[in-house]
């Protein structure tokens, strides 16, 4: 317990002010590519879009978002270059692209070098196109998963935090979020009881509320959005404060 409570801490002081010194891309289109932790609970994509909305208010209506995944994929298997050329995904232009690798990428080394490499790939062909690029810091395993190790949360978001600086991408902290929101509430769950790893309700919540404050610069707190009502009005607002807090510095709050 020691030992995550004190990589959390390094975690979330590494990640604050790489936030706090680019100012918010603020993107009016978006292309999502990762896995089936993109699509639980009507899709990420869809959840972000909307918070963004609520939160930057009038001139957001034509914000276009899309996603794209495959069950149980890599970042390896998407043909990101086909992606980002026109209207073959129907998007004229993508200004942020958004990748979420698998859940595995930081804990096995033949993941992890692909996870990389995909990366770079994926990274060129998107400044080919002026796209910029964000990495979505996946979430670690729940307890009750058979390949739990307390030291996996630590693990990738070394990963991302390295790669991220590498290719010159936006850090999207959801893991860092998950991690605080399980410090604040041990007994609260964010992942499914069925495997203990894809998110339920709350965690895509948690993951929307964080990438679109990082991305808009915005507190998602107040925010009316509740994911269509899959999540209640205390855990809605412990989640947004979370989000703020990893994000844009604690408040307090």
């Amino acid at each position: 317990m020691f030992f995550r409570s004190t990589m959390l801490a390094f975690a979330l002081a590494a990640a604050l002010p790489a936030t706090a010194q680019e100012a918010p891309l603020a993107p009016s289109t978006a292309l999502f590519v990762g896995n089936s932790y993109n699509y639980y609970n009507n899709s990420l994509h869809n959840q972000v879009r909307r918070l963004a909305q609520e939160a930057m208010g009038e001139g957001s209506e034509g914000y276009v978002f899309r996603s794209i995944t495959i069950s149980g994929g890599s970042l390896a298997h998407h043909p990101v270059a086909f992606y980002l050329e026109p209207a073959n995904i129907g998007m004229k232009s993508v200004e942020l692209l958004i990748l979420q690798g698998h859940s595995g990428a930081a804990l096995e080394p033949a993941r992890t070098e692909s996870f990389r490499a995909a990366v770079a790939a994926a990274v060129d062909a998107a400044e080919a196109k002026g796209t910029r690029v964000a990495l979505y810091m996946t979430h670690a395993r729940g307890r009750e998963h058979p390949d739990y190790s307390p030291d996996h949360a630590a693990m990738i978001a070394a990963l991302y935090r390295e790669t991220a600086e590498a290719e010159g991408a936006i850090l999207l902290p959801v893991g860092d979020a998950f991690e605080e929101a399980r410090r604040r509430r041990p007994d609260a769950r964010f992942v499914v009881d069925y495997d203990h790893h894809h998110p339920n309700p709350a965690g895509t919540y948690l993951a929307a509320v964080t990438i679109m404050a990082t991305l808009y610069g915005k507190s998602p707190v107040g925010l009316k959005y509740d994911a269509n009502g899959a999540v209640d009005a205390e855990t809605k607002a412990f989640l947004q404060q979370v989000a703020h807090d990893v994000v844009l510095g604690a408040s307090g709050g």
